[in-house]
């Protein structure tokens, strides 16, 4: 384990493994680097990857009040010590996290967005609001647990798989970071896709999604393509928003051989 000091005095951990162009992970909603140990394994055959806790996960410390920001310093200080610059790989709303940070003008070579699950329409969008609300009055009242739930269950888990979850040792884990659930519904917003910040990203950008995935997936998946100049559209056949690291892995080393500046990498 490694640490970075973000901005804000915020200790941010990291694993760095593998060899090649450097790349640093971004993680998803209720997933710390440990969840995400195999996704980093996989890229970690074509790349120098950077795995890491986001605030207030894992062996990362946290800094109230919570602001988008300071995840966006997180991930600056992150692509310093990998050297100045790095391929971002952002998966769901870890993948709105990068947008962000790719918005903001951070140095990202190549942005690669996971399945970022945006909202289209009114209602979808309300929901997500109402969700975010629901999630921080939860946490409020310390009933952790419940607001994992509540996550599993607007993501689409069924009530039986839920209830499997809970007797596995996930959930102890899926509690310790629950809190970090309203940071997440925070970058989210009402779920819409930022277009006019979008609009600033000037990475070489690809966005994909899983052919198994349910349809709306694909259909914001492309509204995000739409939003950002240049970027490109891929869907991985036969994975479902849990990909398996090495359909993910393949596809990006893919995407970033066909682009400069990392095209001659071996």
């Amino acid at each position: 384990m490694e640490t970075v000091t973000s901005k804000d005095g915020t200790t941010i951990a990291f694993d760095q493994i593998g060899a090649g162009p450097p790349l640093v992970l971004v993680a998803g909603a209720s997933c710390d680097r440990a969840v995400d140990a195999r996704m980093a394994e996989g890229l970690a055959a074509h790349f120098t990857v950077l795995n890491y806790d986001r605030r207030g996960r894992g062996d990362s410390t946290d800094t109230p009040p919570y602001a988008v920001d300071r995840e966006i310093e997180d991930l600056e200080i992150l692509l310093a010590a990998a050297g100045g610059s790095a391929v971002v790989v952002g998966l769901s709303s870890g993948a709105v996290l990068a947008g962000h940070a790719a918005a903001a003008g951070l140095p990202v070579g190549h942005l690669v967005m996971w399945e970022p699950p945006f909202r289209l329409g009114a209602a979808a969008q309300r929901a997500s609001l109402e969700y975010g609300e629901r999630t921080r009055a939860l946490l409020a009242e310390g009933r952790r647990g419940e607001a994992l739930e509540l996550f599993m269950t607007v993501v689409g888990l069924p009530a039986e798989a839920i209830a499997g979850i809970r007797q596995s040792p996930y959930w102890a884990q899926g509690e310790g970071l629950a809190h970090t659930l309203a940071y997440d519904a925070e970058v989210m917003g009402d779920g819409s896709v930022p277009r006019e910040r979008f609009a600033a990203i000037t990475a070489t950008t690809a966005v994909f999604t899983g052919g198994a995935s349910p349809d709306w997936f694909r259909a914001v998946g492309k509204a995000a393509v739409d939003a950002i100049p240049g970027a490109t559209y891929g869907e991985l056949p036969g994975q479902t928003h849990d990909v398996a690291p090495d359909a993910l892995a393949t596809a990006v080393h893919d995407f970033v051989r066909a682009h400069a500046p990392y095209a001659r990498q071996p």
